[in-house]
């Protein structure tokens, strides 16, 4: 008796396991955002937020870069390997043809924010209302592929990560002494603003037929070894910048539970991604790093002076930092964060995680 109940559990546990599967065979990925989600549109741009030189992408397949501000895998990538999922291409590759229109497509560009003046300085970069135009050129493109009724169908059952807000503090309100927008905005007044801007920006996205995104805030920004080199003397995180993600993230939430109510669902799921950091920013051996303070590759105080270049200091091992460059989690890192996107509880995903999503739609 006992191993017939065994076998109807394998059995039962197997059938969910195919069914999952299948149930996310065909299901499209779609990202937008910044560089942490970039996976190479900027390769196509004339800007100066760019990461096609080695040694990005030395832990990629194929050990080379790939416009990935990563030693190897970005988070859509690891978000796909997770979900079974083809990785998304650039919107702007030239790959991106045929049933590869099916996978879904990935828009980010590295430098962008909420507002269209963050990132002025890398000149040439595809902002977000750029990105949201872009998608619904996809979309024309995909009808003419598989019929409008199918394409507006394929969009709604996609997934959809959106990045955003980082730049906005540190290459907007903070980048210079005195910016422009500093000027304009206490700093509680211009989280406000940008929280508002952000709303309209997932509205519409939602208006473009977007039913399942995930919202990410922002990282511990004071933490990375970029502001350390610039900010602290002694290694500890910037206090100012950690007040700007305290003030930003939880106002997110708030936004998007606002979001949600308003349409009736919950089309928006928020990002914890300042506690998913910041797990491993405050205890990096528990995770197996030797350091969150020093990025692996740079160069200056912490390496976190500039980006990484060929003529940087590179450590031997990625899996034992928690920084790739001055700004960017390692894959290792990364790993962890969409493991928390993946399993996470309310405190990292609200209202539920990404494998709670997966089998509530499978049922669909």
């Amino acid at each position: 008796m006992a191993s017939c109940l065994v076998c109807c559990i394998i059995v039962t546990s197997l059938f969910m396991s195919l069914s999952f599967a299948s149930a996310q065979q065909g299901r499209a990925f779609f990202v937008f955002g910044d560089s942490l989600v970039d996976s190479g549109n900027n390769d196509f741009l004339a800007t100066t937020a760019r990461a096609d030189a080695p040694p990005y992408g030395i832990d990629f397949p194929t050990h080379r870069p790939t416009g990935r501000f990563s030693n190897g895998l970005n988070i859509p990538d690891i978000i796909s390997e997770n979900l079974g999922l083809e990785p998304t291409l650039p919107y702007l590759s030239p790959l991106l043809v045929g049933e590869r229109l099916l996978v879904g497509a990935n828009f980010a560009s590295a430098g962008i924010g909420i507002l269209n003046d963050t990132g002025f300085q890398f000149l040439n970069i595809i902002h977000i209302y750029k990105q949201l135009k872009l998608f619904a050129h996809y979309q024309q493109r995909l009808s003419a592929h598989i019929g409008k009724e199918g394409a507006w169908r394929h969009v709604n059952q996609a997934l959809i990560l959106i990045t955003l807000g980082g730049n906005d503090f540190v290459n907007n309100y903070y980048l210079v002494p005195y910016s422009v927008r500093s000027r304009q905005f206490s700093l509680p007044d211009y989280v406000t603003y940008i929280i508002s801007e952000y709303r309209l920006i997932l509205r519409r996205l939602y208006d473009l037929g977007g039913r399942r995104v995930l919202v990410t805030g922002t990282g511990p920004m004071g933490c990375v070894p970029a502001e350390l080199a610039l900010r602290s003397r002694n290694g500890e995180c910037d206090v100012e910048l950690q007040r700007a993600a305290s003030l930003f993230n939880p106002q997110l939430v708030e936004m998007v539970k606002g979001l949600n109510q308003e349409i009736g669902a919950h089309v928006f799921i928020a990002v914890n991604a300042y506690e998913m950091h910041m797990d491993f920013v405050t205890n990096p051996q528990d995770f197996g790093f030797v350091t969150s303070k020093i990025a692996c590759c740079g160069q200056g105080p912490f390496n976190g002076v500039g980006l990484c270049t060929p003529l940087s200091n590179l450590c031997p091992n990625r899996d034992l930092y928690a920084f790739w460059d001055p700004f960017h989690p390692s894959e290792k890192a990364n790993r962890i964060i969409v493991q928390q996107m993946m399993t996470g509880s309310d405190q990292y995903m609200h209202p539920m995680n990404l494998s709670t999503i997966m089998a509530l739609d499978s049922r669909v």
